[in-house]
């Protein structure tokens, strides 16, 4: 009896101390009301946070955010888009786009983002692929090609379907890709924008309904979401010195209070490392037929990269330069690049440039040098 006492003093001892650290961290983590979500740093794809971020849900409205990037690298900016009758029918949220009305695609996406104009996006899916259904086959093509392989698109708008689904990780890798596009980030991150409204005397006056712009220090987009089948949506991102972070709350019952404490402990958890300074000197190269006979390749810009405390090491570097280099070499020459990993994905690259300005050699003098090498040979041979 005593024995068994004693074990299970032990047990009872070595679960107490096992509890312990599991109870702190969730004293620390975000108190969430979202059914799924997720904190994710978007140039390492380190995920800070998740609460069934992998669980298939509805997107409602966040689904633009793959339809920005689809008619970003489709379609034209500076094309006119006429809206369709199909377009100008569409239901919930819109534009008020009329039948024949003609809009920039800059300017469709604009409202599309800003306020979630779901006749906007037909008319962009129409113009871009011919229908509505073929577009959202490229949206979901190149969604998996991002790595959010558990998506799958219907429609360009998010307007309900059984078919039409995301997660929360997805969205998150889609949104981090698409922050790597300049219009991209412009657009989401507009709080107002005037468009022109045709057969109108005034002009429209568009206000990003993405509160989290007005709400959040650094706060750089991206788009809310809500119907009855979804809930309450929203995908958000923050900049702060240099860490881009990326929020997804789905299905929440108080999506900015959500998105805000998500926020705040992703950058709670995260710091920067300079991983390169501009001018550092990774590789010195052989020059061919050269007045001199090497040539230093250094970084071209600084390189500050995100982490946490824990992955600190897990980033590396690796140089991609010939170890030879033919003559003649300008100064600021690139020559090669060193990319910069995230334990094995590749997040950043900067190039290398040469740091000299190397003159080729004369043909007579390429003559004599190759001369004086053969002279030396023999004399060392007798020697």
């Amino acid at each position: 009896m005593k024995i068994k006492t004693t074990v299970l003093c032990i047990l009872t001892l070595l679960i107490a101390l096992y509890a312990v650290p599991s109870c702190q961290a969730a004293e620390n983590a975000p108190d969430i009301t979202a059914k799924s979500a997720i904190v994710m740093e978007a140039l390492t794809g380190k995920v800070l946070y998740a609460k069934a971020a992998e669980e298939r849900r509805y997107p409602a409205s966040t689904t633009k955010i793959m339809t920005l990037i689809t008619a970003l690298e489709y379609g034209n900016l500076d094309d006119m888009v006429t809206a369709s009758e199909n377009a100008a029918n569409t239901e919930g949220s819109s534009l008020w786009l009329t039948q024949g009305e003609q809009l920039s695609m800059r300017n469709m996406l604009y409202g599309m983002m800003l306020v979630s104009g779901n006749d906007a996006t037909v008319s962009v899916a129409e113009h871009i692929a011919g229908s509505v259904p073929k577009f959202a086959a490229l949206m979901t093509e190149k969604a998996h090609a991002i790595g959010a392989i558990h998506s799958n698109f219907v429609n360009s708008s998010g307007l309900p379907d059984e078919n039409h689904y995301t997660t929360a990780h997805d969205l998150a890798r889609i949104t981090a890709y698409g922050y790597q596009n300049k219009e991209f980030r412009e657009i989401v991150s507009t709080k107002n924008k005037v468009i022109p409204w045709q057969g109108k005397e005034h002009d429209r006056d568009l206000y990003n309904e993405n509160r989290m712009l007005w709400l959040y220090e650094g706060a750089n987009g991206v788009k809310t979401g809500y119907t009855d089948a979804a809930g309450r949506c929203l995908v958000s991102g923050a900049n702060r010195d240099g860490v881009q972070l990326i929020a997804v709350v789905l299905d929440s019952e108080h999506m900015w209070d959500d998105s805000i404490a998500l926020l705040n402990y992703g950058f709670s958890q995260m710091h920067t490392v300079n991983v390169l300074e501009k001018g550092d000197i990774l590789k010195t190269l052989q020059v061919r037929h050269g007045k001199a006979q090497t040539v230093q390749a250094i970084t071209a810009a600084a390189l500050t990269v995100p982490v946490t405390e824990e992955d600190r090491q897990e980033i590396h570097t690796v140089v991609e330069a010939d170890p030879t280099v033919e003559a003649p070499v300008a100064a600021g020459q690139k020559l090669g690049v060193v990319r910069v990993f995230y334990k094995n994905t590749p997040i950043a690259t900067v190039d290398l440039l040469a740091t000299d300005t190397i003159e080729r050699k004369s043909f007579f003098t390429q003559i004599w040098s190759s001369l004086l090498q053969v002279f030396s040979l023999i004399f060392h041979n007798l020697a």
